[in-house]
């Protein structure tokens, strides 16, 4: 019975990691696209964002049959139950990166060059990504707390671009709306680290049993 169980965790957790590389690529196409100028790589986005969608239904229906079948106890049960939460995150991750390239698609906009810090925002958001999903699979509360502590990286990020954007305001031919069409496109950036961070403190819930707000005993 435990072995049938421990092969339906390792599903579990290759099933994550094959989420969390959808959810990165995502991200990456639609900041490429951003800052490439490429309605056309844009509009690939939407198509990674439903394969996205059908892997958290998924992710979900071989969470249920494990709780279901195998009823486990203790840090199993906190486990799946972790994985679940995760898998809202990393959908939510998905629709983000979807807005991004439809506001690239919708308002052909493009945001190249260092100044505007786009691009570093959008490798600060895979990183994070990208380490809260090996932190579920290896166990690691390390590398989780590094994930919810890096979220301050993408906020200053988010400040930067925020920065450079009332700069922009400031020259007489400035362009309003592609201005604000950049700052929401930060703000969904922005919003992948959180969920990022969401993800890494369920593995913190994962491996001890409490969550943030919780004191500890």
């Amino acid at each position: 019975m435990r072995k049938s169980f421990d092969e339906q965790l390792a599903l579990l957790n290759r099933e994550l990691i094959t989420m969390g590389a959808m959810c990165e690529s995502a991200i990456a196409l639609s900041a490429k696209a951003l800052i490439e100028g490429d309605p056309e790589m844009a509009g690939r986005v939407p198509e990674l964002e439903e394969a996205i969608d059908q892997k958290e239904r998924d992710i979900e229906t071989l969470c249920l049959k494990l709780i279901l079948q195998q009823q486990p106890v203790a840090k199993d049960l906190r486990l799946i139950s972790a994985a679940m939460k995760m898998t809202t995150d990393m959908e939510r991750i998905g629709d983000q990166a979807r807005d991004i390239a439809e506001i690239v698609t919708m308002a052909n906009i493009t945001a190249s060059g260092d100044k505007l810090h786009i691009a570093e925002m959008a490798r600060a958001a895979i990183k994070m990504v990208t380490e809260s999903i090996d932190a579920f699979v290896e166990q690691d509360i390390k590398l989780a707390q590094a994930v919810i502590d890096y979220d301050d990286v993408v906020d200053r990020d988010f400040d930067k671009v925020k920065s450079a954007l009332i700069e922009m305001f400031g020259h007489p031919d400035s362009d309003a709306e592609f201005a604000l069409d950049l700052l929401m496109v930060a703000k969904y950036f922005e919003r992948i680290g959180d969920h990022a961070t969401n993800i890494a403190e369920w593995v913190v819930y994962s491996i001890t049993g409490i969550h943030k707000g919780e004191a500890l005993p």
